[in-house]
């Protein structure tokens, strides 16, 4: 894929602060893991297990692999290496490498074909692994050989996600250029499902289970223009914001994200979003950044990552949630019916498995990837993308040869808004570097003097350097956002800010199919237990960031997103009001007040980030004086 930027690789962009804190919380936990517990990885057919052989383990290894190579985790290493082994070792002679015999590949839905072609092509940029291009290769002829003879056609899910072997067909292309590569896009371009269709059932809910409304289907979408126009010779007509604006007008949450529990769910605050859709959407998102340097999709990213991931992920990113929820009081099994549309009464508990375990093995892309979007480069220009605490260290030519250059970024942004870039290099060197600054930045410096720049980049030529510090800092203002049914949620720069539901946790031991649900990797139920029927007395908020907060991102014991110890709080007014529950729901919040009118006094209360607030209330009413 050619387009505005490029990314780098593991090997030479490397997280710090809170980001390898967050990483790695998230390979003590349940991604790092999952080939331990859980028999859909441990046991599965994609290394000779009996077990699942279809997404699962592709999935995981799409997280885990970037995971392993990012904290340069020899253990971790030597296990991503073991399934690629295994994986490798079972390809069939004509490059077929699935699980499954050679008579029921016409009814093998291949979208996982794309998508293990996509997970190689990770392993190959993390790895260096010389067998790989050929892997793919031999991967991509049978498929192409396949589908072009009629033996193969899609259906289903490969329909539906037609576009997600372009991450690897690019590749290929750029590697061997031969002709048969474009004519397996233009096949899958073909094949594929055009969304266009659909866009008119986007706009309100159908209680039915469908691909073409399924949430992660349309997350994915959103970036199929950008990784398949080059190849197939079109041009780039910004589809994605097309789409991007149908499903936020008319699905949209405080977080960026769009409900779909399963499937779209509307504007309610009380509907969920499938955690599969929330790495696929920060996936998409930086695709989209990449390819067309737009800062938009950048910033959508930040609000996504920031946000809706911590949010449906425990402290210890040991249990994660199906579906999160705007306005979510308790998390409890519904002992009836399901408030969710398609989704089963324990899909919002926090737990291994709850609901489907697609959710289970793909959550864990999305931090890896969010770090390895940090900084990017085309020609002789690298930007700072994603202002999130990491080092680069790359070479650069110069008319003396290769150029060691190694920038930092030391931050704790999201929470603080100080940024420091130390850039050095071995020998002098002359390059352009930039920094992303978003639409929301007030009062910009640059090293203590002011510059005009929101919404846009700041651009440094360095010529001739060897050694240069940048600091930038800049402030955010609190804002009200529009939300329906007259109610507002509360914005500071990238973090959402909600009302903290305090909870207690009932652990849930069980076996279910075989699958063992057992501490640390058990399920729980989060029972709320303070208030929450509130509103917001007036739009005055003062921001704080918590010392003991910020010490924890660097504390061993501590947490990132911490639901007891945020790093930043909003300080606010709140009176209570009659707002209700949902009718048949004893734990479900209804979606909107039963009064809009203030109850007794007002009183100062602490809003916490989203992500911080595993049980809150995001979207409130503005109460009238």
């Amino acid at each position: 894929m050619n387009g505005t930027w490029n990314f780098y690789s593991s090997k030479e962009l490397k997280p710090t602060g809170w980001l390898k804190k967050q990483l790695e919380i998230q390979a003590a936990g349940l991604s790092g893991n999952l080939d331990k517990v859980w028999p859909d990885v441990r046991d599965s057919k994609w290394i000779g297990g009996e077990a699942e052989g279809w997404e699962r383990v592709p999935y995981w290894l799409d997280g885990f692999i970037p995971l392993a190579y990012l904290l340069g985790d020899e253990d971790l290493i030597r296990r991503a290496r073991r399934y690629i082994d295994a994986i490798l070792t079972f390809q069939k002679p004509d490059g077929w490498i699935c699980p499954c015999e050679e008579e029921e590949r016409p009814k093998y839905d291949t979208w996982v074909v794309l998508l293990i072609s996509k997970v190689l092509k990770v392993y190959y940029d993390c790895s260096g692994d010389e067998r790989i291009p050929d892997v793919i290769y031999r991967v991509l002829k049978n498929f192409y050989e396949l589908l072009s003879t009629g033996t193969l056609k899609l259906f289903s899910w490969g329909k539906f996600r037609w576009f997600e072997g372009f991450i690897a067909i690019n590749f290929l292309y750029e590697t061997y250029e031969e002709e048969w590569i474009k004519e397996l896009a233009e096949i899958l371009y073909e094949q594929g499902q055009n969304y266009d269709e659909f866009v008119e059932d986007w706009k309100r809910p159908i209680n039915r289970w469908s691909l073409e409304t399924h949430i992660v289907n349309l997350v994915m979408m959103l970036k199929s223009e950008a990784v398949s126009c080059n190849i197939l010779g079109r041009k780039y007509t910004d589809l994605a914001e097309k789409y991007y604006k149908v499903l936020k007008k008319y699905n949209g949450t405080p977080v960026e994200l769009f409900t779909g529990d399963e499937c779209l769910s509307g504007l309610s605050p009380i509907q969920g979003t499938e955690l599969c859709s929330v790495v696929e959407q920060m996936y998409s998102y930086e695709i989209l950044y990449a390819y067309t340097g737009d800062a938009k999709w950048a910033e959508r990213l930040e609000v996504i990552a920031f946000n809706a991931l911590p949010a449906t992920l425990s402290d210890d990113m040991w249990a994660h949630q199906y579906v999160q929820m705007s306005n979510q009081i308790s998390c409890e099994k519904f002992p009836g019916r399901s408030l969710f549309r398609t989704n089963s009464g324990e899909a919002h508990l926090f737990g291994l498995e709850p609901h489907f375990g697609c959710c289970t093995s793909n959550f864990n892309q999305g931090w890896p990837k969010l770090a390895l979007s940090a900084f990017m480069h085309a020609d002789d220009t690298i930007i700072s993308a994603l202002p999130v605490p990491s080092v680069l260290t790359t070479k650069m030519s110069t008319d003396n040869g290769d150029a060691a250059v190694h920038i930092s970024l030391e931050t704790n942004y999201p929470f603080e808004n100080s940024f420091v870039y130390k850039i050095k290099a071995d020998k002098k060197v002359s390059f352009t570097f930039k920094v992303r600054i978003p639409s929301f930045a007030d009062n910009v410096t640059v090293n203590g003097k002011t510059e005009e720049c929101s919404g846009s980049e700041l651009t440094f030529r360095l010529s001739d350097c060897k050694e240069t510090q940048i600091v930038i800092i800049y402030d955010t203002k609190v804002e009200l956002v529009n939300r329906p049914y007259s109610l507002k949620s509360v914005k500071c720069g990238s973090l959402i800010f909600s009302l903290p539901v305090s909870y207690e946790k009932r652990m849930l031991e069980f076996e279910k199919d075989g699958v063992e649900r057992k501490f640390p990797y058990c399920d729980y139920e989060y029972i709320g237990t303070s208030e929450w029927a509130y509103g917001l007395a007036d739009d005055t908020f003062e921001k704080t960031v918590c010392d003991s907060g910020l010490a924890a991102l660097s504390d061993s014991d501590g947490y990132v997103f911490s639901s007891e110890n945020p790093p930043a709080t909003l300080k606010a007014r709140v009176k209570k009001v009659n707002w209700g529950l949902e009718d048949g729901f004893e734990h479900v919040c209804a979606k909107k007040p039963a009064s809009y009118k203030g109850i007794g006094a007002a009183k100062e209360v602490l809003l916490y980030p989203y992500g911080c607030a595993k049980l809150r209330m995001t979207e409130l009413p503005l109460l009238k004086k």
